[in-house]
């Protein structure tokens, strides 16, 4: 199983930029969509996406920049997201957090040496009762612990059914 994204493809960002040019606040649109086709924001897509808008190109850098959401390079097969929110933090999230980087030998916004698992921090999931909450892709766990943690997380290693 290969572990390389699809490499930028000028058609999926004009594509992207063809369906939402015309919308209001059409920057973040054709970032998501984007985003949601490559995995990432290339950096090819910066001049494209600022002729079509009218923009300069410092300013659409300035709006991948900001918001954490967005990728300018390939993640992993699977993302981590670890809640950061008062709650989580109230109960025992930022051991947990410690532990996934040591675990995973990466920081926020970084992907594992095996391309499996891009670790990111998410503001509330929802589940703030029974913290600390992550989620793998779509599926939100409450309650995890670093066992937990471990477990979950070496599934996605040793699971081919979880390999997209």
């Amino acid at each position: 199983m290969s572990t390389t994204p699809n490499p930028p493809s000028d058609d999926g960002i004009s594509a992207a930029i063809a369906a939402h040019r015309d919308e209001p606040g059409a920057l973040l649109p054709i970032l998501h969509d984007i985003q949601d086709r490559m995995g990432y924001v290339p950096a090819e897509a910066v001049p494209l996406i600022a002729a079509a808008l009218n923009l300069s190109r410092a300013e659409v850098h300035g709006v991948i920049t900001f918001y954490h959401h967005f990728r300018q390079h390939p993640g992993g097969r699977h993302t981590v997201h670890l809640c950061r929110a008062e709650a989580c933090q109230a109960r025992g999230a930022e051991a947990l957090i410690a532990h996934a980087k040591a675990e995973l030998g990466c920081d926020f916004h970084g992907t594992t040496a095996d391309g499996t698992i891009s670790l990111e921090p998410v503001f509330c999931l929802g589940h703030c009762a029974s913290g600390p909450s992550m989620m793998i892709d779509e599926e939100p766990h409450a309650g995890v612990t670093s066992a937990r943690f471990d477990a979950l997380t070496r599934a996605l290693r040793t699971d081919p059914r979880r390999h997209e």
